[in-house]
């Protein structure tokens, strides 16, 4: 009796899952084409160090490669969300899909024709950044739309768990095509991903925001869209108090993840690329395990403190990993970093939907990315450059305990502890 109950559970756990793939078309083309472009991304996020780091071997090469890529990101995203919550956002989507599919072709082309020079490259992931900062307000609106109240909690649930899922898949398909094949071929994949991306998001073309539809009454004046955005943010202590310390954890967390964790791998132990795409792939199997669990209920007290609970989690397993040279220990670490870093992150987009109206979500969006990243260009060299004098190992230290020290203060703060 108590299996058939359990089992009956586990039934309608599952069913209230997938209700939004029953539910809503706009959910299922939106779901389907983002799973195809974060396989892609997936995949070249692996390649792209190895990339760098074959052709250098240098950190501070590896950190403004890193650099090149969020400058424009983060200069663009002030105007991002001005552009996101006046166009239609699918259309937005669609037109940074199609160019990013033009880098991937370009990048396979010279990589397959031994041509591709690091300035090359700068130039291209400089432009890819670009698209990244027009593109995730954009994407972050749209989902904050499909995402109705009826299947919020279980649309974030299973987008997040498909995504780290499909995470899984991606960086060891990355180290494998490395290993075996080229790097060539891994951007030839992730340009292939972004073409479905674009057919799939053909779909829900139909998909209007309320100020599309009001487009004709609506006179431009962009400090004042500016302000609005803004305004809603100084509303709500938890989100500006959190975008104020994420400004700062990210640079530290990215720093060691983006820069370092590659170098740990590749070049400090000199590892081959698979176990790196297998340490990622866990990476994200620890996620998609943070994801089932908070998709198990439909409604969670103490939200604050799990939140950054979980960033306190992920940053304590950063900061044992200078300290554990076995390949498997490694691998374990970053699968409770990704588990933490989720639960914040599950926390953080719900609590968005929840209190930013529509009409101005992709202003909101932006600032939060902007605040979240502005400092990342600053912070890739900075790491680069300190790991190069320092060491690597001991930047880690240094960077994990910044970090960790953040989210005290943070969690000092009483709105945040209190948030639910």
């Amino acid at each position: 009796m108590q299996g058939e109950i359990e089992a009956r559970k586990q039934t309608t756990y599952l069913a209230n899952l997938f209700l939004p793939v029953q539910k809503s078309k706009h959910f299922r083309f939106l779901w389907v084409g983002q799973l195809f472009s974060i396989l892609g991304s997936s995949i070249t996020m692996v390649i792209l160090p190895v990339v760098v780091y074959s052709l250098t071997g240098s950190t501070v090469v590896m950190g403004t490669t890193m650099t090149m890529y969020m400058l424009p990101n983060v200069l663009v995203l002030p105007f991002s969300g001005l552009i996101v919550d006046r166009l239609n956002r699918v259309n937005v989507m669609l037109f940074t899909d199609i160019v990013r599919f033009i880098l991937m072709v370009a990048a396979m082309v010279l990589v397959l024709s031994d041509a591709l020079t690091i300035h090359i490259l700068y130039g291209l992931v400089a432009i890819y950044g670009l698209m990244d900062g027009l593109f995730q307000p954009a994407y972050a609106a749209v989902r904050a739309q499909v995402f109705v109240p009826e299947i919020r909690n279980a649309a974030n649930a299973l987008t997040q768990m498909s995504h780290q899922g499909v995470r899984l898949i991606g960086p060891a398909l990355g180290g494998l095509i490395v290993s075996a094949a080229s790097a060539g071929i891994g951007f030839g994949l992730d340009a292939i991903t972004y073409l479905l991306s674009f057919i799939c998001l053909l779909f829900i073309r139909d998909l209007t925001s309320k100020t599309e539809t009001k487009s004709e009454a609506y006179k431009f004046n962009m400090m004042k869209d500016f302000a609005e955005g803004v305004a809603v943010l100084k509303s709500q202590p938890w989100l500006w108090v959190t975008i104020l310390a994420f400004s700062f954890i990210n640079i530290c967390y990215a720093g060691i993840i983006v820069v370092l964790i590659p170098w740990l791998f590749n070049v400090h132990y000199d590892f081959d690329p698979f176990i790196y795409g297998l340490a990622m792939a866990f990476s994200g199997g620890g996620a998609v395990l943070a994801a089932f669990i908070f998709g198990s209920r439909q409604k969670w007290k103490r939200r604050g403190l799990i939140a950054y609970g979980g960033v306190l989690l992920s940053g304590l397993a950063l900061l044992a990993m200078p300290f554990v040279t076995w390949a498997p220990g490694l691998v374990g670490l970053l699968a409770i970093e990704g588990f933490g870093i989720m639960m914040f992150a599950l926390v953080w987009e719900t609590s968005l939907q929840e209190l930013v109206p529509e009409e101005a979500f992709g202003r909101v969006a932006s600032l939060d990315m902007l605040g979240s990243f502005a400092l990342l260009p600053l912070g890739y060299l900075l790491t680069g450059w300190l790991a190069d004098v320092i060491g690597g190992i001991t930047t880690i230290t240094y960077l994990a305990v910044a970090a960790l020290a953040i989210v005290a203060v943070a969690l000092s703060v009483p709105s945040i502890r209190r948030f639910d």
